[in-house]
This record gives structure tokens, C-alpha cells and sequence, in this order.
């Protein structure tokens, strides 16, 4: 998918994604990850036979040296024969990321670091802090009582260089948060009950609606953008409870804080998130995650978001994780979904063909520097 003369040469801001594996996969393995998917399973048989399947055989057999449509095993005999760091930095080169906002929140310690990844990418990295993930490392250091002054000072530390925040509400609790800051007392109860949780054997996963708001509202008082998991993901989340318009009174209360809210992935709900993007001037959307997963639809998909998503307000990421099959997907179908759209509002005079480059300059990168103040501003 080469670029047309609208996006050649641009560079993208990977606005959120993670590591990729460090070593070998078997086949299982490597399903496992390719999708949202837990793995091949007895009645739908190989992911392969998916969207994100058969887009990385077309896009990434040819980066392997493959011709374009290798079957699945040949494809996965390259990969084991070119070996894991070849293979991961071909693909991640070949998106032309400068940077990467890396979330280390999850399983961060079985996949490449941020520097790794700048390393495979020959790029520039930048860390985002889960704000669940904090909270867990600090409740059973401190009394219930405590948590909220330790929480405090344990987000300040891990913010400390990284650009932004990140929020996975709608996996633990669903996005239609109360929007009023806790008071004290709510909060030393729900991590008292926490804790009981924990001395009853529970693992240390935060999953409470009170605890939710006070790491949202602690990371809104350190004024760094938040992003918010939204839409599909994998069979933990209660996909109805993902929609971005219930986060509505939230935005309500945030909104003139000079903070933004970056509502991640989206899908289905590409549209209400655009509307969202629209009436609420520090929110931004994309469809990182969902071009990989929806494969040839990503041209349609993407130009949903842009029906009412102002074009000052659309970022560009991957969420990839494990598979560095994923950015190479990822970015081959966005960057070929938003230049047919360019291109296509060229072509029937909705906008200039200057206006056009410079939007895709805004989507691929500029949009995010700004937002994440990445110049400094």
C-alpha cells in the first residue's frame, strides 16, 4: 500500500500502543495475539481465516521477503527463520513512526520496553502511565485510610516524564462514571473493602466505581491528558457499557480544564465518539485497534469518524501489543484509508488538494504533538 503523494514521506505519532514480543512464537502463539480473540478455537478454527489474518499476509509477507498472500505456514516458517528481532524491526520500521506513546501497563514486563522499541523502530519514545495499574502497586502498602496521600504520591512519581495517562474504566467498571470527585471517606471505605478483597485471596485488581474517579480526578489534578479504553476489546470488557457517550457528564465536568480526553479505538461507536469529538473541544478520537481488526473495511470506518470528528481532533494509533505484525497492519491500513479519503475530497472539490496534505499532516502527527504538548508547550 504506498503512500500517494498526500502522505509520502509523512511521519506518524503513534499515539498509543505496547511492546512487542522479544522471542519466538509457535503458531498458537502467534494467534493468539493476533487478534482480540484468546487463540484458535475448536469451532471457528485458524484467526487467520480473519480480517487481520489475511491483512497481514498481504502487508507483511512482501516485508519478509515473501510474495503478497503467503499461505499462513510459509508465513510463519520466515518468521521463525529470519528470527524475532529481525523480523520485529523490518515491520516496525516499515510504518514510518517517529514516535511512539507506549502504555507499559499491560503485561509490560513479557514484551519490549519503550527503549526497545525505539530501538527496533529508530524512533523516539515516550511512556503512558495506567492508572489502574499504579493504584494496584500501592494498595497493600499503606491503610485504607492512607491510600489516597500514597496514590497521590505514587502517580506523581510515575508520571514523572511521561506524557500521558491512561485509563482502562471500561474494562473494570463500564464508562458511566458518576463524574463528582470522591470525597475522603468514600474513598478510604472502597479501599478498605479492597482490602478486605485482597486478605480474602482476591489479586489485586481495582474494580471499584469509587476508585475509578479518584485515580481519573488525581490524574486530571496533574493536568496530563488521559486517554479512555472505548469500544471492543477482548471478552473481559461488557461491550455495551463501552460507549463512548456515556462518559458525557464526565467530559461536562472536564471540559475548560485544559485537559485533554483521548477516547481510544471506539469501534462501533467511531461515530458517537466523532460526535463527542466535536461538541467537546479537549476531546480526540481514533480508530487505532479497529483498523487492524476490521481489515478492508478500515477506508469505511475511518470516514464515519471523519462525518462529524473535527479534523483538529482525530489521532492517529495502532494499540498494538505482542505482534509487530500489528503496527505494519495497523499503519498500511490507516495510512491507505486516510489518503483515498483525502484524496476523494480532492477529487469532488470538498476540499484543495493543499488542504488535504494539510490535514493528513495534522492526523498523522501534528495533531497528537500538540495534544500531548510533545514540543514542550
Amino acid at each position: 500500500m504506498p503512500d500517494s503523494g498526500l502522505l509520502a514521506g509523512l511521519p506518524l505519532i503513534d499515539h498509543h500502543c505496547h511492546g512487542v514480543a522479544r522471542g519466538p512464537l509457535d503458531r498458537a502463539g502467534f494467534e493468539a495475539q493476533l487478534c482480540e480473540a484468546a487463540g484458535p478455537g475448536r469451532w471457528h478454527g485458524s484467526l487467520f481465516d480473519s480480517q487481520v489474518g489475511f491483512a497481514v499476509r498481504r502487508v507483511c509477507s512482501p516485508l519478509l521477503d515473501l510474495p503478497v498472500h503467503a499461505p499462513a505456514d510459509d508465513y510463519l516458517a520466515r518468521r521463525t527463520e529470519l528470527g524475532a528481532d529481525e523480523v520485529n524491526r523490518r515491520l516496525i520500521r516499515s510504518t514510518g513512526t517517529s514516535e511512539f506513546l507506549v502504555d507499559t501497563g499491560y503485561l509490560g514486563d513479557t514484551v519490549t520496553s519503550p527503549a526497545e522499541l525505539g530501538q527496533l523502530g529508530a524512533a523516539t519514545t515516550q511512556r503512558i502511565v495506567r492508572l489502574e495499574t499504579v493504584a494496584e502497586s500501592v494498595v497493600t502498602t499503606c491503610s485504607a485510610g492512607g491510600f489516597a496521600d500514597a496514590y497521590r504520591a505514587a502517580l506523581r512519581d510515575a508520571a514523572a516524564g511521561a506524557v500521558g495517562l491512561k485509563s482502562i474504566a471500561a474494562y473494570r467498571v463500564g464508562l458511566d462514571i458518576d463524574p463528582r470527585r470522591p470525597d475522603p471517606h468514600e474513598v478510604a471505605a472502597a479501599a478498605a473493602r479492597w482490602q478486605a478483597d485482597l486478605d480474602n485471596g482476591a489479586p489485586p485488581r481495582m474494580a471499584d466505581e469509587v476508585l475509578t474517579r479518584f485515580t481519573f480526578w488525581t490524574g486530571v489534578d496533574l493536568g496530563m491528558p488521559v486517554q479512555f479504553h472505548v469500544g471492543y476489546g477482548d471478552s473481559d470488557i461488557d461491550l455495551h457499557r463501552c460507549d463512548p457517550l456515556l462518559l458525557t457528564p464526565l467530559l461536562r465536568a472536564t471540559a475548560g480544564m485544559g485537559v485533554p480526553i483521548m477516547l481510544l479505538h471506539n469501534y462501533p461507536f467511531h461515530r458517537n465518539a466523532g460526535y463527542l469529538a466535536q461538541v467537546f473541544d479537549h476531546v480526540f478520537v481514533d480508530v487505532g485497534l479497529t483498523m487492524q481488526g476490521v481489515g478492508n473495511r478500515a477506508r469505511e470506518v475511518l470516514a464515519e469518524l471523519f462525518e462529524l470528528a473535527p479534523f483538529g481532533a482525530v489521532l492517529f494509533s495502532t494499540d498494538a501489543f505482542g505482534l509487530a505484525e500489528l503496527y505494519a497492519v495497523s499503519t498500511a491500513l490507516f495510512r491507505d484509508a486516510l489518503d483515498r479519503f483525502l484524496d476523494g475530497g480532492v477529487a469532488d472539490g470538498s476540499w484543495s488538494a493543499d488542504d488535504a496534505r494539510r490535514i493528513a499532516r495534522m492526523v498523522c502527527a501534528d495533531n497528537a504533538r500538540r495534544a500531548y504538548r510533545l514540543d514542550g508547550t
